[in-house]
């Protein structure tokens, strides 16, 4: 069995252009790769110019006419079902919201009782925050999603069996444990075993399911309002259909492969070949993008297994400390962009601009989730083609736009009383093209863009940072939004117009670009962008010494 040390001295001895192949998968005319040299301080790389393009495969069959990545495509379905069943928790109960039954059997919740039951996943995901991270670099990603999504199934239970207030809270804290702990591996497990080529859009697509799950829910608890307003299955079935993701996930995840950088992080080196030639390179032994991938990937961690401390700590080490900014940064903008209005308390939301029927109202959140789903898997396709720097600048400065427009029609409508519909339609409309701002942006690209910023060594303490700063700003959604609507309705949005403001400033000046690059190439792209900040800094710190000096 062949340890790191063993791998940086063969690793790059692939195949040469006139070795031949038979497989169709293989590229025929290969780029001899470079070697590793002994040095004082372990072993460098010489011919450094050889890039991902140069050991692709030279054949033009799409992907879906290729076995292995057919099959590998299918089952990272697994960890993207996570989002799902996170969409689906926040819908269903933003669905309950209107339907009598429910509330009438828990007793009419409303205030903080009702802030309790919406932020009880969030309660959950702070608790999970810390063994979701532990389990996920101790035991792998596949262990992390099982182990979460075997919570959420006896959460499901609990709460499809309750019988009042306190245990169907306690079942949603549950809920929260069970999908933070699969939420913390599943984009980390997605980046890492992703085809090179593919690893945009698959990261991509993670979040984007948020709204498949989201959507199923809405119809689900639509059609179930019509069971009659004394039948309890109205809720219950919603509730237990909420078991649908993780039953999946739990009876699949056997067959998910584990994150190739996991186990060479852990010194099981042959597993990690096994894994990249099966479902990289078709089943090539002699693939060159295998010797590429692996030599890339065992650079990369032996340089960060020279951390002192490799744990929570590292992540705010100074020069870690950016990447730990962006890992709040992005769970926040998420979370506090306004968003949060509509994703907790649509209900709330429509009454304020005059809906309040409440079939009307299911079919509204129904209505958005389907159209926030369409438009996000539209955009799947052009994220990966866009800087991510741009995309992010694009969706805050169009939801600025959009959340002005809604604002200043929300109050012409309270003013008139809301006898003119026309106003009120005109904010609908504005909430539909506020999330097709969200989206572009805010969607599918945060998962893609922290694995990208954050190296293997701090990568799941990152998405924990992020997991707990969502969490916080879901607490906030959940208690302060309820009361602030009810206290000073449309102008309580005044106060998320100034966060979109600043959120855009802060992309601005402190977000950098990492398109274009493989998972380790990124996180050299995040170096080289602080050193010119760095450069930057320095530079003006100069002239104006120098027109001090001057003026003396």
């Amino acid at each position: 069995m062949y340890r790191v040390s063993d791998w940086l001295r063969i690793a790059h001895s692939g195949p040469t252009p006139s070795r031949q192949r038979s497989d169709s998968f293989a590229h025929d005319n290969a780029t001899e790769l470079p070697d590793f040299k002994e040095s004082g301080t372990g072993y460098h790389q010489e011919n450094v110019n050889v890039t991902l393009e140069d050991v692709l495969p030279s054949n033009s069959r799409p992907w879906y006419r290729t076995r292995s990545l057919l099959i590998l495509n299918f089952l990272l379905l697994v960890p993207i079902l996570s989002s799902s069943s996170s969409g689906f928790d926040a819908s269903m109960l933003n669905g309950l919201q209107s339907q009598t039954q429910w509330a009438s059997y828990l007793g009419n919740p409303s205030g903080y009782r009702l802030g309790n039951l919406s932020c009880g996943p969030t309660f959950g995901n702070i608790i999970g925050v810390l063994p979701g991270g532990y389990i996920a670099d101790k035991w792998g990603r596949k262990w992390g999603i099982a182990i979460g999504s075997f919570i959420a199934i006896i959460a499901t239970i609990i709460q499809t069996t309750s019988i009042s207030y306190g245990m169907f809270l306690a079942s949603r804290i549950i809920i929260g444990i069970g999908t933070c702990i699969a939420i913390i591996s599943s984009p980390s497990l997605l980046s890492e075993l992703a085809y090179p080529t593919h690893r945009a859009t698959i990261t991509t697509a993670y979040n984007i399911m948020w709204y498949g799950g989201a959507t199923i829910a809405a119809w689900v608890t639509y059609g179930t309002y019509y069971m009659g307003d004394t039948n309890n299955w109205s809720w219950r079935i919603p509730s237990m259909l909420q078991a649908l993701f993780p039953v999946c996930q739990l009876a699949l995840i056997y067959f998910v492969p584990e994150s190739p950088r996991f186990l060479i992080f852990h010194d099981r080196i042959d597993e990690a070949r096994k894994i990249l030639v099966n479902y990289h390179a078709d089943g090539d032994e002699n693939s060159p993008l295998i010797s590429f991938e692996l030599s890339e990937i065992i650079q990369t961690l032996e340089l960060e297994k020279q951390q002192k401390n490799i744990g929570f700590g590292v992540l705010f080490a100074k020069k870690n400390r950016r990447r730990a900014f962006i890992s709040v940064m992005i769970p926040f903008m998420q979370q506090m962009s306004g968003n949060g209005l509509v994703s907790y308390y649509l209900s709330l939301v429509l009454k304020s601009i005059g809906i309040s029927s409440a079939p009307q109202q299911l079919i509204i959140n129904g209505g958005l989730c389907l159209y926030n789903w369409g438009i996000a898997v539209i955009l799947m396709g052009f994220i990966p083609k866009f800087g991510r720097r741009t995309l992010l600048l694009t969706s805050t400065l169009l939801m600025l736009v959009m959340f002005v427009i809604w604002t200043v029609l929300s109050a012409v409508n309270q003013q008139r009383n809301f006898e003119d519909k026309s106003l009120g339609k005109g904010v609908l409309a504005m909430i539909f093209l506020y999330y097709l701002s969200y989206n572009i942006g805010l969607l599918g690209l945060p998962y893609l863009y922290l694995t990208e910023v954050l190296p293997y060594y701090i990568r799941t303490q990152g998405m924990s940072l992020g997991q707990f700063t969502g969490a916080c700003a879901g607490i906030y959604n959940s208690y302060v939004n309820p009361i602030a609507m009810d206290a000073i309705s449309w102008k309580y949005y005044i106060v998320y117009c100034a966060i979109i403001c600043f959120e855009f400033l802060v992309v601005f000046f402190f977000f950098p670009e990492t398109k274009g690059a493989t998972l380790e190439e990124s996180t050299d792209m995040f170096e080289r962008s602080m050193r010119k900040s760095r450069v930057h800094a320095s530079d003006i710190e100069l002239e104006v010494e120098d027109v001090y000096l001057k003026s003396e």
